[in-house]
């Protein structure tokens, strides 16, 4: 039987996540896969996934977000077969940032201008769809350091937007 990989959080802050990952055998491991799940203003769970080769490791996950629960799984790729997931929970430390105050205005029949509140030197994600299903479960966007932006959308239709 292979055991599940043990994931210990080294340390956190507002935002990064250090963790080591090791196996409790002596079954050869070739690497681990690592999924950062974290819910995005309650509508939307994100994903970030590793690779990651060798038998030990210490990983540093940088650009997080202040004040945010995080969950860590992974599995070990071993030369018997992949093991059982393992799971860690960490929230992160300081204060969450304000969520942004959007505002979307048509520019024509296929533009929407899209513009909003925030800090800067930051990475803001626009998701937009044309109904609360799709924008759950799997919305268009763009990602960008700016405060504003113009996304192109089809004609006729009606969008919901999230910034």
């Amino acid at each position: 039987v292979i055991p599940p990989p043990v994931i210990h959080v080294e340390s956190y802050s507002e935002d990064s996540i250090s963790f080591s990952l090791k196996m409790t055998t002596n079954i050869k491991v070739s690497g681990y896969v690592v999924n950062i799940y974290w819910t995005f203003d309650t509508h939307r769970q994100e994903k970030r996934t590793l690779t990651i080769e060798g038998e030990k490791s210490v990983q540093k996950v940088a650009n997080l977000t202040a004040h945010t629960p995080y969950e860590i799984s992974a599995w070990a790729r071993t030369e018997l077969g992949d093991s059982p997931l393992s799971f860690v929970h960490v929230v992160t430390s300081g204060t969450r940032p304000a969520s942004p105050s959007l505002k979307a205005k048509a520019v024509n029949q296929t533009a929407v201008e899209c513009s909003w509140t925030g800090p800067r030197n930051v990475v803001y994600g626009i998701f937009y769809a044309t109904s609360f299903l799709e924008l759950y479960r799997s919305p268009h966007n763009t990602t960008t350091t700016s405060h504003n932006t113009t996304v192109l959308v089809q004609r006729d239709e009606q969008y919901l937007f999230l910034v």
